[in-house]
């Protein structure tokens, strides 16, 4: 029978112990390095990818508007994307939406996002390779070369380093 000055921690039998408190070990122990101008470059280039993207898909999606002036300065591209508008234009958009949330995911260091832009540059150096073995030696040259180059940037150790950090725990 149990007695009125008997507590819980008195008839509790078992092994107990506190847990540590870790949310202040996570902030005390997550390193937050600075963003570098090329860091910051590369966001700043997925968002300006992302809506130029945006604005190709919606031209081509919803036709003979406003914006279909935009296609003057790749008049070219136009005549070729035109006969399969739509499709092309949800494409469009999909990889707007692809390379908003690549953005976002760079800026805020997250391990997904360096892999999305990662994904993204390595198919545009492809596309660009094929362009250039079609016989398309200066578009897709330049293209190449440039894409190819800022891959390089994005899987070298200094940049895959920013992404890869992890909360450490101490014991």
């Amino acid at each position: 029978m149990l007695r009125r000055s008997d507590s819980l921690g008195t008839r509790v039998s078992g092994y107990s112990q506190r847990m540590p408190d870790l949310s202040t070990r996570v902030i005390a122990t997550t390193v937050r390095q600075k963003l570098t101008s090329g860091i910051t470059a590369v966001g700043i280039f997925l968002f300006f990818g992302a809506t130029m993207a945006a604005l190709a898909g919606t031209t081509l999606v919803f036709p003979g508007t406003i914006l279909d002036k935009v296609w003057a300065l790749n008049p070219t591209a136009y005549r070729q994307l035109a006969p399969v508008g739509r499709i092309a234009g949800m494409l469009f958009l999909l990889l707007s939406v692809s390379m908003a949330v690549a953005g976002i995911g760079w800026f805020r260091r997250r391990y997904w996002g360096w892999c999305l832009a990662v994904i993204i540059i390595a198919t545009q150096v492809l596309g660009d390779l094929v362009n250039l073995l079609r016989g398309g030696f200066v578009r897709g040259g330049i293209g190449f070369a440039i894409g190819g180059a800022l891959l390089l940037y994005l899987l070298s150790s200094k940049v895959k380093g920013v992404f890869a950090s992890r909360p450490v725990f101490d014991d």
